[in-house]
């Protein structure tokens, strides 16, 4: 039988995208937000990529890849605009703080 391995448990910032030291943290982390806002909305109605596309005029292949989390290839206000076009109203609210240094 092979031994396990001991693991630490550590708490995380939030922000997944933070804590592993991507450059844009903040903005990954909006937009992945806004991507599994779509995904709920697909879901809650049951809409294939394709019929998405019927409804919204925005291409199946991007659905595709918002459900694939291949975020890339957009930005927050275009992510924002899919939602609006699924009917949904986006409202952020923004809190501002100091950045931790390193010690």
């Amino acid at each position: 039988m092979k031994r396990a391995e001991k693991l630490e448990a550590v708490r995380g910032s939030g922000n997944v995208f933070r804590d592993l030291g991507h450059k844009n943290a903040d903005t990954e982390q909006f937009k992945a937000i806004l991507a599994a806002e779509i995904i709920k909305a697909l879901d809650r109605e049951r809409l294939t990529v394709r019929a998405a596309h019927a409804r919204t005029g925005i291409a199946a292949a991007d659905f595709s890849r918002i459900r694939n989390a291949d975020l890339g290839r957009f930005t927050a206000d275009r992510l924002i605009a899919v939602l609006n076009r699924l009917g949904s109203r986006v409202e952020v609210n923004v809190r501002v703080r100091p950045a931790k240094t390193a010690a």
